[in-house]
């Protein structure tokens, strides 16, 4: 079916994917915007998981100061190319992911970098909560894997919640970006220095902190 320039548009600034690759999603899905976008992100997790094996050795390593340098991060983000790590496009992806990590305090990219010690003791940590909570002990090491996995929610990147846009991960929005400019991109590895850590001081939220700095 034909569909209108306006509904590619929406599609695009919802997805970030080409404007043909919109146009295609929408008469696959008959104009039903919605449906679109899950096409696209399929084929965004197809495309992502081709390219997943190609070696990204280019990239940006870009900086985050948080007003007053209260907050600093550096993150390592690669791509294939020299010439798309120029572009607007990944220039903005490696700010967004900047300012996410200044906002969220992720401690690992991937669940896989966990050292197993702070796993096994966040483990008896949650079966202790459990059992206190006056859990059967036969369900507690069931209830404590399904707490584990909120545990990496928490703390790691990729699994966490984009601060922008909550309804996708780091790792949604990192495929989505594969699909739209065509290359393996790779979060490398990150540094999150905040002001005082370690120190006793007052609880702050950061996370409206950021956002207002960056006038969201």
């Amino acid at each position: 079916m034909a569909v209108n320039a306006s509904a590619v548009k929406e599609l695009r600034e919802k997805t970030g994917a080409g404007m043909l690759d919109c146009k295609k999603a929408l008469e696959e899905a008959n104009g039903d915007i919605t449906k679109a976008g899950e096409i696209l992100r399929e084929k965004g997790l197809a495309a992502a998981a081709s390219k997943a094996g190609r070696i990204a050795t280019e990239g940006v390593v870009q900086s985050y100061i948080h007003a007053g340098g209260r907050i600093g991060v550096l993150v390592e983000i690669n791509c294939e190319t020299d010439f798309v790590a120029k572009t607007d496009q990944f220039q903005e992806f490696a700010r967004d992911i900047a300012m996410h990590i200044a906002a969220s305090a992720p401690k690992y990219v991937r669940r896989d970098e966990v050292p197993t010690e702070d796993l096994e003791k966040e483990k008896e940590i949650l079966k202790a909560q459990a059992l206190n909570e006056g859990k059967p002990e036969k369900i507690v090491e069931k209830m404590v894997e399904g707490r584990i996995g909120k545990y990496y929610e928490e703390f790691c990147l990729m699994e966490q919640s984009f601060i922008k846009d909550p309804d996708k991960t780091i790792d949604n929005l990192l495929n989505e970006k594969i699909a739209a400019i065509g290359e393996n991109i790779s979060i490398r590895r990150f540094v999150r220095y905040e002001l005082g850590e370690g120190l006793e001081k007052k609880q702050d939220n950061f996370v409206e902190e950021v956002m207002a700095q960056a006038k969201m």
